[in-house]
This record gives structure tokens, sequence and C-alpha cells, in this order.
């Protein structure tokens, strides 16, 4: 029986291996980690991570072919495959090339810097003693809320390896794994380098995207437009990329192209755009922003220019809807900025904890980065937030509401019992343009629309630089 490790039982490594050990099984899969309250989670009925779908595949398979075990070495020693799953790659190589009696092939897992494979192939190489190793390159492009939904059905797998024999065997041999269940067109095969770089490129466009509509849905705020009829309009032109990178291979290019979230125009290699259009309607489009005094806060300036000892009731708090992760999730940022406006929040969140809330809101950046296990034991309690499991009772007497997760829960709550329950004037801050913001200015509220017109009240308030 092929026997597969996976070092790390985290957002990537837990549901990954579990979906393998599902479509694969006779492979044995063992997901290690040396974090006991992880691992015992794992084992329970508890997942320590939540994800549509990933409790049934666990189930299933966990006991049979899929197992979870603070064991990291031995579990590794007996692998023929073994993925990193840790951000602390060459720690993981050291390991590896210390408790390893046969060959392997290891796959990088993790988002890493570039070149991080060739890193972990001079440790492993300068400690092989004897034993060979082949190192490749699987990126995960994975959607937290639809991983499972991902894994069974992804966009494309991507492997990159060495252009060598043993090289091409390696990848040959992760190939046949993913073939099990994902169409054979799918899988794309790359050298080291290219599926590095990929992952990161795909991620780099998609933010330009998401930052490039932001910065547009200010304008249509300002303008009278509307940002889901001009996003409308992007969709059609095939999720258009203004600035394509130049020298991009086109391996590389086919790779980032059949991520379905960026569409596979824009992505041919050149010394950079020109015509009159890219650069003339850019520079309109600054011109007419600051026409229109953009950027502004216009969430204080609707306020009375003050939301100081004002209670806020914020709804969400995981970077997106199903999941309970906050790693980067923007309602850090919101929290303490409206923290720093002395205000006191209310905060509910379906499935992040009280303690991670505060972890979060405590902790600065580089603290929070770091692994749970290198964190503070015992975070400072912000004594200006509260933390409830009920919308209701986070709403109730709130000056304003700041939707920051797009929860399905969030668009079926009872406004008028929520609205009836606040001070007045009572304020709808709609960060994730879920809400039908007609209905709730019917009921009575004063609502903001990320890209959506303004409501009147907030045209007559002066606007906060």
């Amino acid at each position: 029986m092929v026997k597969i490790c996976c070092i790390g039982a985290g957002y990537v490594g837990g549901p990954t291996m579990a979906v393998i050990a599902l479509k694969c099984p006779h492979i044995e899969v063992a997901v290690v980690d040396i974090s006991v309250p992880r691992i015992n989670a794992w084992n329970s009925d508890q997942l320590p991570i939540y994800e549509p779908g990933l409790d049934e595949v666990v189930k299933q398979c966990r006991g049979k072919n899929l197992f979870f075990s603070t064991e990291v070495d031995k579990h590794v020693r007996e692998a023929d495959i073994v993925f990193v799953s840790v951000n602390t790659t060459e720690s993981a190589a050291r390991m590896i090339a210390d408790v390893s009696v046969s060959d392997k092939i290891v796959v990088e897992k993790s988002t890493v810097p570039v070149k991080t494979a060739e890193a972990i192939e001079k440790i492993l190489t300068h400690n092989s003693k004897g034993i060979k190793f082949q190192i490749l390159s699987n990126p995960e492009f994975l959607a937290e809320g639809t991983a499972i939904k991902d894994l069974f059905n992804p966009d494309r797998v991507l492997i990159g390896g060495r252009e060598t024999p043993e090289g091409f065997k390696a990848v040959q041999t992760l190939k046949e794994v993913y073939a099990h269940w994902v169409p054979e067109d799918q899988i794309i095969t790359t050298n080291l380098w290219s599926a590095e770089l990929s992952k990161l490129a795909a991620n780099a466009f998609f933010a330009q995207r998401i930052s490039s509509v932001n910065a547009m849905s200010a304008l249509c705020e300002a303008t009278g437009a509307d940002v889901t009829q001009v996003g409308s309009h992007l969709l059609m032109l095939c999720r258009l990329c203004v600035k394509p990178l130049a020298q991009m291979s086109r391996k590389w290019a086919y790779a980032v192209g059949t991520d379905s979230r960026l569409g596979s125009k824009f992505l041919n290699s050149s010394v950079e755009f020109g015509g009159s259009c890219f650069q003339k309607d850019i520079l309109n489009l600054v011109y007419i922003c600051e026409c229109n005094g953009l950027p502004e806060n216009r969430f204080v300036s609707s306020m009375f220019n003050t939301v100081s000892n004002k209670k806020i009731a914020v709804l969400g708090f995981a970077f997106k809807k199903d999941t309970g992760d906050t790693r980067e999730t923007p309602a850090i940022d919101v929290c303490k900025g409206l923290l720093g406006d002395r205000a006191r929040l209310s905060i509910y969140d379906p499935q992040v904890t009280e303690d991670q809330i505060q972890r979060d809101l405590s902790m600065n950046k580089f603290e929070w980065e770091h692994p749970l296990h290198l964190q503070p034991m015992s975070p400072t309690t912000v004594k200006q937030v509260s933390v409830s499991w009920d919308a209701y009772e986070a709403t109730k007497d709130a000056h304003g509401i700041c939707i920051l997760t797009e929860w399905d829960e969030f668009k079926n709550l009872d406004y008028k019992r929520i609205f009836d329950n606040m001070q007045k004037p009572a304020f709808v801050f709609d960060g994730r343009n879920i809400m039908d913001f007609e209905k709730l200015r019917e009921i009575g509220f004063i609502v903001y629309s990320i890209g959506e017109p303004l409501d009147a009240w907030l045209k007559d308030m002066p606007a906060v630089a």
C-alpha cells in the first residue's frame, strides 16, 4: 500500500489529505502535527476548522485509511510521499532528512516564496545519507468556505518538478494520485519554479482585481453609478486585467489563466500596454476621482463625525463566509479603527470564538502571524469589545451595524425587529454588499452599501478626509 504523510494539520493539509483518502482508498494517508490539541480535535467530533462538507469526508475515512497523529517521525519515516503543508519548510526538510530511511517524494504544499523548493532540495541533498529525494511543488488553490468543493472539482491541479528523468517520474507518481478523480487535462505539469510562481501570480492578479473594484466602488458612490452593474460589464470583458506582466512564460500564463476567478484574457506577454485608450481612460478615472474628493471616510462622517462611546454591532469577523479563519480578515483593521475612535463594539460571528476575536484585536500584526504556540497564551482582553453568540443581542441598543462577513444568515435576519431595538437614527454599513438596501431604507435604516448610490442622508454629511 502506498503511504502518504502530510506535515501540518491546518486549513490546507487536513482537507486535502481527507479528500485524497476518500478518493484513493488504496492509499494510507497520515496527517501529522506537533500540536496535541489540534490532532485531538481532528480525532474528535468537533474538527479544529469549519469547512462545509469536511466533517462528512473525515468521518468516512478516519480510522480506515486516514489517520491523524502527533507521531511525526514515525509517519514521515514510513511514507513514500511526504507533503509539507507548514510555513516552516526549512525545519520540516531537516526533520525529513533526519528520520528517512528510504527514498521519498517530498511535495511542497504551502504558499511559499519562489525557490523554496530549491532550498528544501539543497537541505535534503546535503543531509541525505545516501537517500534520494525528489522535490515537487503542488500549490493549493483552495478557497476557504468551498475547500471541499474545490478539491472535488478543481479548476486545475498544478504539479511542478525537476526536468530530469527522476523528476518526471516523481511528477507522474503524484499525477496518478490526483487522476483518481481529476480529469487528466486539468492536471498541469510544469517545472518547479513555474509551479511556485503560478500560485503567487494568481493571488496577485486576484488581489489587483479586488483592489480595482474597491477603488471603483468609491467612485460609483460619488457619481450615482451602481458598482454591481459596472462589475457585470467588466465580467463580460473576461475579467479584464489592465496591466499584463512582461516576459511571462506560456506555461506559467496557462497555469494562471486556468483559475476561474481570473479568466484567460490579457495574459499574453508584452513590453507594456500601448495605444491611447488604456492610458487615457485611466487618467480620466483619476481626474473624476479627484473632482469628487475621493477617497473619504463616510463611515464616521455619517454618524455626526464621531463614534466615540457609541455601540457599533459588528456582524461577521471571519475573512469570508463558511469558515472560522480570521487570518488577514479586514474585520481586524475595521474594528481597530473603530476602537481607535473610541467606539464600543459588540461582535457576532457564527464560527469565530471570543478567544480568537480578543486575540486578534489585542495583538500586533507580527504577533498574530506567528503559529498559535508562539503567540501569547493569554491575550489582553479589549475592554471596549463584547462578543455575542446572537445577532439580535449584538445589535440591541446599537447606533450602527457593520456587516463585515457575507454570512448567508445575515440576509435573513428580522431587520424590523433589529431596527426597533436600536438607537435612532439607525445606521447599516454593508461592507459586503449582501443586503437589499432598499428594503432596509423602507424599514427606516440609513444605509451605506459599498459601490451603491449614496443615501440622501450620507450625501448631506460632510466627508472626513
